[in-house]
């Protein structure tokens, strides 16, 4: 499967669970629920998952944590805020480039329209 099919389901169900739930809940409900309807569809997900960071020829162990990685090819970054700061595109970016993924999506619950709360980032895709 490639990182645009995952993605796809990652948006389509992020949608039902906007519909669903609405906005304002936070990140940690939505985490929770994305991680467990995306295994339900067959999906792996790893939730929390520590990355670490390599510099020069010594691993890091205090990289940063991925909120959710699906399938070893999409990061999602979970948000619940009134407005995406400038940082959290750039935040993602470098996740991408740290763990040498191509896609990662950037993911604003708070929005009235879900759409409107969705960011894709990519890494040389």
């Amino acid at each position: 499967m490639t990182e645009n099919e995952i993605a796809k389901i990652i948006v389509n169900t992020c949608y039902d669970v906007h519909v669903e739930l609405g906005s304002g809940l936070l990140e940690s409900v939505y985490e929770e629920i994305l991680t467990y309807e995306l295994s339900s569809k067959g999906l792996k997900v790893e939730r929390q998952k520590a990355i670490p960071l390599i510099w020069g020829d010594k691993k890091m162990e205090i990289g940063f944590r991925a909120d959710l990685i699906v399938e070893n090819r999409v990061i999602i970054e979970l948000k619940s805020v009134e407005c995406i700061a400038p940082v959290h595109p750039k935040q993602v970016l470098t996740y991408l480039r740290i763990t040498g993924l191509k896609l990662g999506l950037l993911i604003n619950f708070n929005e009235k329209l879900i759409k409107d709360g969705i960011t894709r980032i990519v890494n040389k895709l």
